[in-house]
C-alpha cells in the first residue's frame, strides 16, 4: 500500500498515537486463534467443530459491533468472550450439561493462543524511535482494562517511547471520548491544530480527533476496498510510512 494524502500537511509538535493494530498485533489473527481454540477444546470435549467456529464468528461480530457493549467487553476481556462462546454454544447446540466445560476450555485456548500470537508490527518500535528524534512530543492513548494494556505496554518496551500514556481503564474514559484526546495532549503540552492522532480506528483516531482541529491519520493495511476515506488527512500502511512522511514533511 501506498501513502495517500488528502490535504498538505506540515510536521506536528505533538502526536497521539493508538496501541493496538497500530504498534502492537490485535485483532488480525483472531479468526485464526479462534479456529484452533475451538480444535483444541473439540479434543477433550466432543463438539461439531465447523459449526461451533462459524456461530462464535457471528456471534463476534455481533457483540463487538455495538458501542456500549464494546466499551464494557474491552473493560472485561475474559467475561465478553465468555459471553461470545456461551450464545455461540447455544446456537451450535450444545447441550447445557456440556456447557460449562466448553466454554472454559475454548475461552482458555483463546486466551493462550491469542497471548502467543500477540506481536509487534514490523517497524514500529524503529518508526517511533525515529518520529521521536525528529522532536514530536508523542503520547500513547490506548482504549482498553488497565492491566492487559500495560501487559502490552511493558512486554514490549514501550513507555519510554512516550512522554505521556493514557489508558482508557486507568483514566476512566476511553476514545472517542473528548477528554482522552485533550488529556493526552496538555500532558505533552501541545494544542490541537499542532497535534496529529495515529491509529487504524477510522472513528476513534480519525474523525474525532479531526473534531477537535487535530489531524487525523488512519492506519490501512488491508485491501484496496478498505483503503479509502475521505476524513482522514492521510492514509498510510503502517508506522514506518508514518516515520517517513514525518521525516519529509517541513516543520510548522
Amino acid at each position: 500500500m501506498k501513502t495517500r494524502l488528502n490535504v498538505p500537511v506540515v510536521r506536528p509538535k505533538g502526536l497521539l498515537v493508538d496501541l493496538d493494530d497500530t504498534i502492537v498485533s490485535d485483532s488480525d489473527c483472531a479468526a485464526v486463534v479462534w479456529a484452533v481454540a475451538v480444535e483444541a477444546a473439540a479434543g477433550v470435549i466432543p463438539l461439531p467443530v465447523g459449526a461451533v467456529q462459524r456461530a462464535i464468528e457471528r456471534e463476534r461480530a455481533w457483540y463487538w459491533s455495538d458501542a456500549e457493549r464494546h466499551r464494557v467487553g474491552r473493560a472485561d476481556l475474559i467475561g465478553a468472550r465468555r459471553v461470545i462462546v456461551t450464545a455461540a454454544l447455544c446456537d451450535a447446540g450444545i447441550s447445557a450439561a456440556n456447557l460449562p466445560a466448553a466454554v472454559d476450555a475454548i475461552v482458555s485456548e483463546y486466551t493462550a493462543g491469542t497471548e502467543a500470537a500477540r506481536r509487534l508490527l514490523p517497524g514500529s518500535l524503529e518508526a517511533l524511535t525515529a518520529i521521536s528524534s525528529l522532536g514530536i512530543r508523542m503520547a500513547l492513548v490506548t482504549n482498553g482494562a488497565a492491566e492487559v494494556q500495560r501487559s502490552k505496554i511493558n512486554r514490549f518496551g514501550l513507555a519510554s517511547l512516550f512522554e505521556a500514556i493514557v489508558v482508557e481503564g486507568e483514566f476512566g474514559q476511553g476514545k472517542p471520548e473528548l477528554a482522552v484526546y485533550l488529556y493526552a495532549l496538555a500532558s505533552l503540552g501541545v494544542e490541537t491544530g499542532e497535534a496529529w492522532m495515529v491509529g487504524d480506528n477510522l472513528e476513534w483516531d480519525v474523525t474525532t480527533p479531526r473534531r477537535l482541529g487535530m489531524r487525523g491519520i488512519w492506519i490501512r493495511p488491508a485491501g484496496p476496498a478498505e483503503f479509502d476515506s475521505e476524513e482522514a488527512d492521510a492514509i498510510l500502511p503502517d508506522l514506518p510510512a508514518l516515520a517517513a512522511l514525518l521525516s519529509s514533511t517541513a516543520q510548522a
